[in-house]
């Protein structure tokens, strides 16, 4: 048990490490953000604040707002909340990943973040500890709504997206490639790895809360 424990925190926090390492690479490749990154960089401006506290921030009122949507939250929810923007804030703020001023390098740097968010969203969601707040927000939408999972997304991250901009972040042919190139990425790992997402058996807080609650009950009553 508890090496099973160890196990889906290591694969866990690795994948959220990758994560915002593939964000990094992305960033410092500098022709362009992810619509949400877009959304990230603007707050970050307008408050003043590092890139990965600014992560932090949408991340907690994503899940807010999913928390009243209904939707479940997971250990993993948090810990992407939080974790993501942290480990952005540790490579940037010590310049691990270069800032790129050439065209070819910085399409390279942009498809490698591509990849090795592909690889995160692989390890992260294969905890089974929830899915990441934009994820989840995603999902409560659809279900809210009716529309299709395509629709909303667009709509999501187009909103994300027109916002940021208009905060002052960055846009530029990466946010055509991170726009376009993600989804396919994660399924090609997705296959790579055989990895069937709707056989994914989230653990959510809920859970371990009712488990706590029954073990405490059944001492009682002994």
């Amino acid at each position: 048990m508890i090496k099973k424990i160890i196990s889906t925190m290591v694969r866990l926090f690795f994948g959220l490490f990758l994560y915002a390492l593939g964000l990094v690479l992305a960033i410092n490749s500098n022709i362009g953000l992810s619509p949400w990154d877009v959304f990230g960089q603007g707050i970050s401006k307008t408050l003043n604040i590092t890139m990965g506290h600014a992560t932090i921030s949408v991340g907690f009122v994503i899940i807010l707002i999913n928390f009243i949507l209904g939707e479940k939250i997971g250990w993993g929810t948090i810990f992407n909340m939080i974790f993501i923007g942290e480990f952005m804030d540790l490579l940037m703020l010590n310049r691990i990943i270069p800032v790129s001023a050439n065209l070819v390098v910085s399409v390279i740097m942009m498809f490698c973040g591509v990849m090795v968010i592909a690889l995160a969203t692989f390890l992260y969601i294969g905890a089974e500890l929830g899915t990441g707040p934009r994820d989840g927000l995603m999902v409560a939408l659809t279900r809210k709504t009716n529309k299709s999972v395509r629709v909303v997304r667009s709509v999501i991250e187009i909103s994300a997206l027109i916002v940021g901009y208009l905060l002052g972040g960055f846009v530029g042919i990466g946010t055509i490639i991170m726009a376009f190139s993600v989804g396919h990425a994660v399924q090609f790992v997705f296959r790579l790895f055989k990895f069937d997402v709707s056989k994914v058996n989230h653990r959510y807080i809920l859970d371990d809360i009712i488990f706590v609650k029954n073990s405490f009950s059944s001492q009682e009553s002994k």
